[in-house]
């Protein structure tokens, strides 16, 4: 029985026969190719969709009617987020950049921060395959990598453009050297463009690099009960925690006078944040009875109003007048500890356009030494989004040539010799971006010590890290682990012992008492090795070099069983830890100090 066709059904020839399609003709040219940027884009439409799609649409009419005729350039694609740019030659693409960056300001009047759209723009030449609607090749994405190296308000540029502009006349010329590009193999020789008379106004977004660390404000606390207690004891109290915080590298404290004049007002958290630019206020109130005080103090986020911690202190009334207060020292060491949980959490569990830079960056520097590879990972996804967030700034690229060493000790790279050169730049690039951080050149060293195991080349940067800064803690403290890899025993414990005075407040204090404990074992300070060590896993139990010096000082001073169960807990968290890769990796592996090490280990039942 034969069946009738379905109309709805299409037959589809078993040869078809192609439709002609009319595309636009193409040619190969040499151009100049103009990437612009929006920084953070993705952050801005969030917080307000209507306003920036309105400043963009009207921005990029100014580009289109004005920039580009008196540049002759074209407009190849506007995205919601960028430009697509193209001129005949060089010269008229960086004139119609610089343009671009001064138009950029006015559509930022009035505008907090938080709500400025920034520019980032790269500039290359290359012969590449253009059409009537677009342009194609290699040089536009390299063009693109060039506008992620630029900061907020910069323009970026490739060698070969470069050499098409007179130095003083198209542009004044800031080498950045050999960078290294995402998503581009080798690496690229890149330079800054500036207005020939340097008159760089316009790159107000990123003249003062923003500071990373987050600021704390303590309003003196208040008596409860006004007529029965001293009320100058709340300003003994703020004076000591203050003054405590303040040692803190990563934590920037307001003065009291600044905080007092705030002090009893009824403001909230975030109106005195507003107020003194502080991330986090602590605040409080006390009574006094018995010779004893008794105090109540709160740690707010400023930005949500969240109570990060809160807690009840007490102490005799004598301990406040102490060099070495209880109290003050409790204190002072919670803040410093949950505010960096607080940033830890956030890095974790928000996305990170929406973070602040200071979130970020504790987050990144709290991850980098834990032992799981996930949390790891987590801390150069942090430090690569701050980078590209503030370019100028040198810490987070010092940081990161620190993360590239510890991936390769802890054998998880899969391309040592591209790990070691992206170690060397970022530690350079460092170096280069403020000659006088003392961070850059200790990063340098600790790279020169632990891949390039020279020795020298490592004592020479220490040394100039410590010329730029003399309390440089974390220099003193790779001071100290280069002693014990040379078998200097009391030099190594003299300088880590350094670095433990200029950092007590240190949230990465663990890593200090770590490194520290290896000192001790150098210096045959067993129990001290032991004592140091034991404090570290107090704090982070998942670092293993903790496991690895605890080990050895249980084992040099007799103490095999408790060597033997350290030495478990080191391969739980590190299971291809052995005697043979701690001395292929080691700088210490090929000296006696090394062998002694390595014996200790053998002793703990580290397999070979």
């Amino acid at each position: 029985m034969g069946m009738t066709p379905d109309p709805t059904l299409v037959t589809i020839s078993p040869d078809p026969t192609p439709e002609p399609i009319d595309w636009p003709e193409l040619s190969r040219q040499r151009r100049a190719i103009v990437v612009v940027d929006v920084v953070e884009s993705v952050r801005l439409m969030q917080a307000n969709e209507a306003d920036v799609i309105d400043r963009w649409r009207r921005f990029v009419n100014e580009v289109r009617t004005q920039v580009l005729p008196a540049h002759g350039g074209r407009l190849v694609k506007s995205l919601g987020d960028g430009l697509l740019l193209e001129f005949g030659t060089v010269p008229a693409a960086v004139a119609a950049s610089l343009d671009v960056q001064r138009r950029i300001m006015p559509f930022n009047v009035g505008r907090d921060a938080n709500a400025v759209m920034g520019l980032r723009i790269g500039v290359h030449v290359a012969e590449v395959v253009v059409d009537a609607l677009d342009i194609y090749g290699a040089g536009v994405n390299l063009a693109a990598r060039l506008a992620d190296l630029a900061a907020p308000g910069e323009i970026a540029a490739s060698a070969e453009a470069r050499d098409a502009l007179a130095e003083g006349v198209d542009a004044d010329l800031h080498d950045l050297g050999e960078c290294f590009l995402r998503r581009i193999d080798e690496p690229v020789r890149a330079y800054r463009i500036e207005t020939p008379d340097s008159d760089r106004s316009f790159l107000a977004l990123s003249d003062k690099p923003p500071d990373l660390t987050p600021t704390v404000a303590f309003i003196p606390p208040l008596p409860l009960d006004s007529s029965n207690a001293n009320p100058g004891l709340g300003e003994l109290i703020a004076d000591g925690v203050i003054g405590r915080l303040s040692r803190n590298a990563l934590l920037k404290v307001i003065s009291r006078l600044s905080s007092s004049a705030l002090k009893g007002r009824g403001l909230a958290a975030g109106e005195i944040g507003k107020l003194l630019d502080a991330a986090y206020v602590l605040s409080g109130s006390y009574t006094v009875g018995n010779q004893r005080i008794v105090v109540d103090l709160e740690l707010c986020d400023t930005r949500s109003g969240v109570a990060v911690w809160g807690d009840r202190l007490a102490a005799p009334l004598a301990d406040l007048i102490e060099t070495d207060s209880v109290l003050i020292g409790a204190a002072a060491d919670a803040v410093s500890h949950h505010v960096v949980e607080h940033a830890l959490k956030g890095a974790m569990q928000r996305s990170l356009p929406t973070l602040s830079s200071y979130a970020v960056y504790l987050g990144a520097l709290s991850l980098m030494h834990r032992a799981s590879r996930t949390e790891f990972e987590r801390a150069k996804e942090l430090l690569d989004h701050l980078i590209d967030r503030h370019r100028r700034v040198p810490t987070p690229r010092a940081w990161l040539a620190q993360w590239y060493v510890l991936r390769l000790t802890r054998g998880w790279s899969r391309e040592a010799a591209s790990d070691v050169g992206l170690a060397m730049n970022q530690a350079q690039r460092a170096i280069d971006l403020d000659s006088s951080c003392g961070l850059a050149y200790a990063m340098a060293g600790f790279v020169q010590c632990h891949l390039k195991q020279d020795l020298e080349a490592a004592d020479e940067l220490y040394g100039q890290a410590l010329d730029a800064n003399p309390n440089e803690a974390i220099a003193w403290l790779f001071k100290g682990v280069l002693h014990t890899f040379k078998g200097e025993g009391p030099a190594a414990l003299e300088a880590s012992d350094r670095a433990l005075s200029l950092s007590p407040l240190d949230p990465l204090r663990y890593y200090y008492y770590s490194l520290a404990a290896s000192a001790a074992v150098a210096a045959g300070n067993y129990g001290r090795a032991i004592d140091l060590a034991t404090r570290s896993l107090r704090s982070n139990r998942t670092h293993t070099s903790t496991y690895r010096a605890l080990a050895m000082a249980q084992a040099l001073s007799g103490r095999e069983q408790e060597a033997r169960a350290t030495a478990t807990q080191l391969l739980v968290l590190e299971p291809d830890f052995t005697v043979s890769g701690f001395l292929r990796r080691s700088p210490s592996g090929r000296t006696a100090a090394g062998a002694l090490y390595a014996d200790a280990l053998r002793v703990a039942g580290v397999p070979e």
